[in-house]
């Protein structure tokens, strides 16, 4: 296996990442695994849940085993009805530094 070349893993790792949003509340990560399976292997599903209440938060990652997959998932999901909504699709971005939860 070759090695990776100047951080290239995490670049290549985001651009598999994809955001999913205005998601159904009901909606589980194995409904998720199975909608995106149909463009490839579906490396992990994070459904994001409230930690105060656990109830979901209308909004997952999905990471693809390859950027090929993630675009064409990217491409077809985007706008398309899901469990009743119309699901916001596109490439996760990296959350910026210093964004965290604020303790008020």
């Amino acid at each position: 296996m070759p090695a990776a070349r100047g951080g290239s893993t995490e670049i290549d790792a985001m651009s598999r990442k994809i955001y999913v949003g205005n998601m159904n509340y009901a909606t589980t990560e194995d409904s998720l695994r199975e909608l995106f399976s149909q463009f490839g292997g579906v490396d992990s599903v994070a459904v994001i849940v409230d930690r105060a209440t656990g109830r979901a938060k209308g909004f997952a990652f999905v990471e693809m085993e390859n950027d090929e997959a993630a675009q064409a998932a990217i491409q077809k999901l985007d706008g398309q009805e899901f469990e009743g909504r119309k699901l916001r699709v596109n490439e996760a971005q990296e959350k910026p530094a210093g964004s965290g939860p604020r303790n008020y």
